[in-house]
């Protein structure tokens, strides 16, 4: 064959400009790429062996190797699959976005072949990205089935050339004249490292070689060497498209742990396939401890995702909701939709059904814990509780799922000890209608709550809602089993049947009217602090606590929002006073600083008891003293 040059067609100039400045992020991506069209061509290859012997007559050992050398400044990616010949290499090459492996693809299903094989090329753009670390790109290949080979050379001035190659077995070289400042690749470990981390689980073994071995190479320097060129960079074994049967625990942990660079072996491990209208296969991991990470806001989240074994980025969000955050794994999808540099998500209905499936799996797998194994659910929930919780605001569809998931402590149980919903309506009094819960900072501060000591009496138990996303979840979390949650420190709550309740709301007009002035003089002395003074509905054995009004801020809320300077207006609570309590018949009848300071001190000590703190610590103290020595 002569030499010829040839000028690319399409605009090429233009075209070459924007793939090697700008459709990829990073230029490290360039190796990838090559290597998926490697193992493309090798797929090919074999694919079509299975109709043409002939193709295969040298029973070849499918393989990929890069060789690197130094001296030269090179870089070769080299392959025995299927080959080109010249017109192929004219057409792929030398037209911008001609994929050899599109046109495969389409050939096949023309002929309405259903086993197609998974090749990832779809673009024809992969191969420019070799433009990006080098200046100039050499090409031989041979055509199986053929005996003679051709050479592709390019050094992005506009043009290139074609003339017959050295190559004398089938496959195909790719080499790259690399620019000065992109020497790194030429490093073992800087090819090992990249190969690990896009193409460790091509299915054909990836080696490297050095090229310019030094003559007066040392003996240990040698055997080090070339144990290190006989191993495969790449593991080659993705476990997800594995049987489960076939797979080892220990492989899934180590394969975990390699993902993760976690040092333990995950809490949880959930294999499985989806087939119908969207094909995919996911290994999922649940860890055993949280990190601190997991509430960070700025943190990527997510899993690793695959095309046809070739990764395409990790903490891939739109896969994972953000309520299973914790969760760690990879997906591999022959459907996903990636834009042309195969380094982004198009957002479109297989992404979310993908998304559907990997939810529902991961609350099936905690739903089969919770049912077969209650003490190691709480081990999870200890761990994790906290961010499933969120799936209640922001998952509707899941919602109701969510909840029979989730746990809480309670008034009546042991300190350290949660109950699910279930239990909780399973175990409710007679008569009782609604859920009741207390928020509060501290699990100990909501266990000695004035606000529960009606409920105690009337044998009904709160829960006592201690996250700090608890708060949020009161807005979503409005019934459960047809009952709704209530809030036994706002609006006003009564305990018991419907005659207990019509007996305590008489008792409590009668002392209300009896206490009159009382109560207006305690909120004339409280006026910049509280909305109203009133008799209470919830009370037993303390002399008064603090509520809020129906649809209020929890006070917790309410200071966590002004450490984070958000501008919170002040919201008055309300006083409630227990018209039994023998401290109330004591000082109801006090006048002028008495009264005051009797005010202050029963005020303070409700802030106290919920565990806010007194606007004047100091004054509080003095009282106290004052009160003491009398």
């Amino acid at each position: 064959m002569e030499k010829k040059t040839q000028q690319f067609k399409a605009e090429i100039a233009e075209m070459l400009d924007l793939v090697v400045n700008s459709l990829y992020s990073k230029k490290e991506i360039f190796l990838r790429e090559l290597i998926s069209n490697a193992s493309d061509a090798i797929d090919r290859a074999k694919f079509l062996s299975l109709t043409d012997k002939a193709l295969v007559a040298d029973n070849p050992e499918w393989k990929i190797q890069i060789a690197a050398d130094k001296g030269a400044k090179t870089l070769m990616i080299s392959d025995n699959g299927i080959g080109m010949d010249a017109a192929e290499l004219e057409q792929n090459l030398g037209t911008i976005a001609s994929s050899g492996t599109k046109k495969f693809r389409e050939m096949l299903k023309e002929k309405g072949g259903e086993s197609l094989p998974e090749l990832i090329g779809q673009f024809g753009v992969g191969f420019y990205a070799a433009f990006m670390v080098a200046d100039k790109v050499t090409v031989e290949t041979m055509k199986r089935g053929t005996d003679g080979s051709c050479k592709w050379e390019s050094d992005m001035s506009g043009g290139y050339t074609i003339s017959d190659g050295d190559r004398d077995f089938p496959g195909t070289s790719i080499t790259l004249h690399l620019r000065d400042d992109q020497l790194d690749y030429l490093d073992w470990w800087r090819v090992s490292e990249l190969v690990k981390k896009y193409s460790d689980f091509i299915a054909y073994p990836i080696t490297f070689r050095q090229l310019d071995v030094p003559k007066d190479e040392k003996e240990e320097d040698k055997k080090s060497r070339e144990e290190r060129e006989a191993k495969p960079l790449n593991t080659m074994v993705a476990l997800w498209k594995r049987a489960k049967k076939d797979v080892k625990q220990e492989e899934y942990d180590e394969f975990y742990k390699h993902l993760t660079h976690d040092w333990e072996a995950p809490f949880e491990t959930i294999p499985f396939g989806a087939e119908g209208q969207v094909e995919f296969k996911a290994l999922l991991f649940i860890p055993k401890k949280a990190t601190m990470e997991l509430f960070m806001p700025n943190q990527k989240r997510g899993l690793s995702l695959y095309v046809r074994n070739v990764f395409i980025g990790d903490d891939i969000e739109m896969l994972l909701p953000t309520w299973l955050r914790f969760v760690k794994g990879v997906v591999d999808s022959s459907d996903l939709p990636l834009n042309v540099s195969r380094e982004m998500l198009q957002d479109d209905a297989v992404i979310q059904k993908i998304k559907s499936a990997v939810t529902a799996k991961v609350l099936s797998a905690l739903e089969d814990i919770k049912k077969k194994d209650a003490k190691r659910y709480d081990e999870f929930f200890t761990s994790f509780g906290a961010v499933l919780k969120e799936g209640v605001h922001v998952d509707w569809e899941n919602a109701d799922r969510i909840k029979k998931l989730l746990k809480w402590p309670s008034a009546r149980t042991d300190a350290g000890k949660r109950i699910f919903l279930d239990d909780y309506v399973k175990d409710m009094a007679s008569g009782q209608k609604d859920i009741y819960y207390l928020v509060s900072e501290r699990e100990e501060d909501a266990r000695r709550s004035p606000q529960l000591e009606a409920a105690r009496k009337h044998g009904c138990d709160v829960l006592l809602f201690c996250d700090p996303v608890d708060e949020y979840l009161t807005e979503s979390l409005r019934e459960f089993d047809g009952k709704k949650f209530v809030d036994v420190a706002k609006g006003d709550v009564s305990f018991g049947s419907d005659d207990e309740k019509k007996a305590e709301k008489d008792a409590n007009e009668k002392a209300a009217k009896d206490l009159k002035p009382f109560l207006d003089a305690v909120k004339k002395e409280l006026e910049s602090h509280v909305s109203d003074v009133r008799v209470s509905t919830r009370l037993v054995d303390s002399p008064c606590c603090l509520v809020q009004q129906e649809h209020a801020l929890p006070p917790s809320m309410v200071r966590m929002m002004r450490a984070m300077k958000q501008d919170v207006p002040d919201e008055k609570r309300i006083l409630e006073v227990n018209p039994n309590h023998p401290l109330i018949a004591k000082v109801k009848g006090l006048e002028g600083d008495a009264l005051k300071d009797a005010v202050t001190l029963l005020y303070d000590s409700a802030l106290v008891a919920e565990g806010s703190p007194v606007p004047d610590g100091a004054k509080f103290a003095q009282l106290l003293a004052a009160l003491m020595m009398k």
